[in-house]
């Protein structure tokens, strides 16, 4: 099912092991450029804006490409709308395969053809089926799939999450208002289950090609559970879906345990992501506070912005403050020391910085003298045969 080479793939995992073992200084630079150099490896790129450029480039070609069958099948008229799209994902999945077997492998060029194939399956069945929204999502998510366990790309599986939530959708619209009355409790109850899915296959996982695509999804149904019940997103929906104007001074059915969900989860999430220093919760922990703060500001503005800000602020440095008392001295587990493996230089270079600015301290300039000694060449500054 795997198009790229199992060798190659478990070569890319060595070499990623081997930049952070650098990066936190266990190994040198002329030891990870030994093992890069022993090691064949795909044609990628680690650049984020090179390989955007290149994503950018393979859109151009593949776009051409659909635009030269474009000129072709024209006079085919109603016939060729029909299928066209058929046919540009048949393309992205020419140019799929020919890259992957060239090696490329998250490279940018790679990405644009990949990613074209749900796409245009997409437009393709939304033609067919005159905009049949569940079809739609269907053939989108089983065509992320696909392609991602095709070609082992990330991207395809956050295409995946999000085409099965709207699958999921969907599917509750068709019940009618019951199952939009019951959708936050399905979709939490649904992303809780894969949650917990998803966090046993990579705590099992023996082919670690597969870790990045688990990790996506992984965290997006950490999302999708906070959003799930969040006040906000339910009162709101219920206005969309449902019809339910709140009036002044009311407020929507289980409000309470929509309150308390929106409060308790992110402390939850914060609490988890400490114990088992895990650092994509702990990030999602500090979004799901602020959205959290945002929703109830949304309804209940009890004080001023600029107070609440300033209120805010105190209270984060508090927090910062107590918290590096506790954890200066500790050696293991939850510390302040500096993480060796994710240090960044520009952070050693910002401390560099501050602390020569703090001090007054200049960078030395070294000069050369003008006194040329053993020359004789400067009233006497050196014995030589013209004093």
């Amino acid at each position: 099912m795997i198009l790229h080479n199992k060798n190659l793939l478990n070569n890319l995992a060595l070499v990623e092991e081997a930049e952070t073992l650098e990066s936190g200084g266990f190994i040198s630079k002329e030891q990870k450029k030994i093992i890069k150099n022993v090691l064949p490896a795909f044609r990628s790129q680690s650049n984020i804006l090179v390989r955007l450029g290149f994503f950018l480039l393979g859109s151009f070609l593949y776009s051409s490409i659909c635009g030269a069958i474009s000129l072709i099948g024209l006079s085919g008229e109603d016939f060729y709308f029909k299928i066209c799209c058929y046919l540009f994902a048949g393309v992205g999945i020419a140019g799929a395969e020919l890259l992957g077997n060239q090696n490329y492998y998250r490279h940018g060029l790679d990405d644009a053809f990949i990613l074209g194939i749900p796409l245009n399956i997409g437009f393709a069945v939304a033609i067919s089926t005159e905009g049949q929204e569940i079809s739609i999502a269907v053939f989108v998510a089983i065509a992320s799939f696909l392609t991602y366990r095709r070609y082992l790309h990330p991207l395809s599986m956050l295409v995946f999450c999000f085409a099965s939530t709207a699958v999921l959708f969907y599917g509750m619209f068709e019940i009618g208002d019951i199952g939009k009355t019951i959708l936050p409790f399905v979709t939490m109850l649904v992303s809780a289950g894969f949650y917990f899915l998803t966090k046993g296959k990579i705590k099992n996982l023996t082919e670690v090609y597969f870790r990045d695509g688990l990790i996506l999804a992984n965290s997006f149904c950490l999302i999708l559970f906070y959003l799930s019940c969040n006040y906000l997103v339910v009162r709101e929906l219920s206005f969309e879906l449902l019809g339910v104007d709140v009036l002044p001074g009311e407020d929507i059915p289980f409000a309470f345990f929509f309150y308390a969900f929106t409060f308790i989860v992110p402390i939850v999430y914060l609490v988890q992501a400490l114990r088992t220093r895990d650092r994509i919760m702990l990030w999602i922990s500090f979004a799901a506070i602020g959205f959290s703060i945002f929703t109830i500001r949304f309804y209940y503005s009890v004080l001023p912005i600029e107070v609440a800000l300033t209120l805010g602020g105190l209270v984060m440095f508090a927090i910062a403050y107590l918290s590096i008392q506790k954890l200066k001295n500790k050696e293991e587990g939850l510390t302040f020391k500096p993480d060796r493996i994710n240090n960044s230089n520009a952070i050693l270079n910002a401390e560099a910085l501050i602390v020569a600015s703090t001090f007054g301290m200049k960078p030395e300039v070294k000069t050369d003298s003008p006194m040329d000694f053993g020359g004789g060449g400067f009233s006497g500054g050196g014995s030589g045969e013209s004093f």
